[in-house]
């Protein structure tokens, strides 16, 4: 069973709450989710909303999933302030780095929801602190250190999506901010790195 901290369990019940409400006024996604900044419909809030509004089940399922098995050894370790300061920062990051790259090279009309971002940033920050923790994974039931566990996972999101709606950059974004997020935290001394 999951041993769920409580900033981990109250993003969790956040989440769950938001989609149930997309579920129930789907009109709430299109206010919630983050377009392009070329749109009209841009704003600046939705750098923070969109990462509480996903796509379907199984969206918000493997993120939440994912969010529970690493996120509670983050808090255990820094504290839910820092956890929740952490997972805020490369979700939103996550939305900067994406937006970064459609101003440079054009990006499509779509709009990005998930907590994806933050979930890669989570998962890069487990892989950093603690890289020779074993995980079991689900398919297949193998054992597989932590530090791998981020590239298989960014491998899979590649992958997998054939239909090119899954923002990759944003994934990429959360692993970036995190590493520079605790590159930067270790620089700083103390024992938040």
């Amino acid at each position: 069973m999951f041993n769920l901290t409580p900033t981990v369990k109250n993003l969790l019940i956040i989440n769950v709450m938001v989609f149930i409400l997309q579920m129930v006024l789907p009109q709430v996604t299109a206010y919630l989710s983050l377009y392009n900044v070329r749109s009209a419909y841009f704003q600046p809030y939705q750098l923070f909303t969109y990462m509480f509004a996903h796509g379907g089940f199984m969206h918000i399922f493997f993120n939440m999933l994912m969010l529970a098995f690493t996120g509670p050894v983050l808090e255990t370790f820094w504290g839910s302030k820092r956890f929740l300061m952490f997972y805020l920062i490369t979700g939103i990051g996550a939305a900067v780095f994406s937006v970064g790259i459609d101003l440079i090279f054009g990006g499509g009309a779509g709009a990005m929801l998930g907590a994806s971002g933050a979930i890669y940033g989570v998962l890069m920050g487990f892989g950093m602190l603690f890289p020779n923790m074993e995980v079991m994974l689900l398919i297949p039931p193998i054992p597989v250190k932590a530090k791998y566990l981020v590239f298989i996972m960014g491998g899979l999101t590649f992958l997998m999506d054939r239909s090119g709606s899954v923002a990759h950059f944003a994934h990429l974004g959360g692993i970036v901010v995190a590493y520079i997020l605790i590159k930067f935290w270790r620089s700083q001394g103390g024992t938040y790195y």
